[in-house]
């Protein structure tokens, strides 16, 4: 079986893990050790948040657990069940829409359960696991199918496993799975003074 590693080329040192982590649709049938899932939740908990709301939170489930792992993969759009249906872990970040300590919206509840959503990422990477997260979800199938209360709402889906074969996917995603993985330049959203001006801290030299 030949497996992708997608080392990032960065221009900055950076920490090999950030270099190491991708995105695969492609993912290995093999479990994930329950205590590796544990870290990455574990992770995913000290991640930074507004007023340390926390707003986080995640439905979570392997295939062993088929009622569970049935409603995550429905509630995805068709086009990300097609190959999210390979991984062995399948979750939905949620994301508590107002401050617990004085009910005010929390206009960073979003920003948050991504940066949660990103340490996971980061931890299934040091794990020797991938995680490729998708927008393509139906939010209200997954209010309805796991009774999500108001105030709640599903941000993304999550796909967890080992890299599989790139092979195993269709012929369209086994083209995008082998391409270069691809960046915006430094100083084309890094700014100084005016929008748009690259700051000197990214400039070129």
């Amino acid at each position: 079986m030949a497996v992708l590693h997608k080392h990032a080329e960065t221009s900055a040192p950076v920490h090999d893990i950030i270099g190491k982590r991708w995105s695969p649709r492609a993912f290995d049938s093999r479990p994930v050790e329950p205590a590796k899932l544990r870290s990455m939740f574990e992770a995913a908990r000290w991640a930074a948040s507004s007023y340390n709301a926390q707003p986080w939170y995640f439905l979570v489930a392997s295939k062993d657990e088929h009622e569970g792992y049935r409603k995550i993969l429905e509630s995805f759009v068709e086009f990300n069940q097609g190959w999210a249906k390979s991984a062995p872990v399948l979750a939905i970040s949620v994301a508590e829409l107002k401050f617990a300590h004085n009910k005010n919206e929390n206009r960073h509840a979003f920003h948050d359960v991504g940066q949660a959503a990103a340490t996971l990422a980061l931890e299934a990477a040091n794990l020797g696991l991938q995680v490729h997260q998708m927008a393509g979800i139906l939010p209200d199938k997954a209010k309805q199918l796991f009774h999500i209360p108001d105030g709640y709402e599903a941000v993304a889906g999550i796909a967890i496993g080992y890299p599989g074969d790139p092979n195993s996917l269709p012929e369209q995603l086994r083209a995008q799975e082998h391409g270069p993985r691809q960046r915006k330049p430094l100083e084309s959203f890094v700014f100084d003074g005016d929008w748009g001006k690259p700051s000197p801290i990214v400039a070129k030299k």
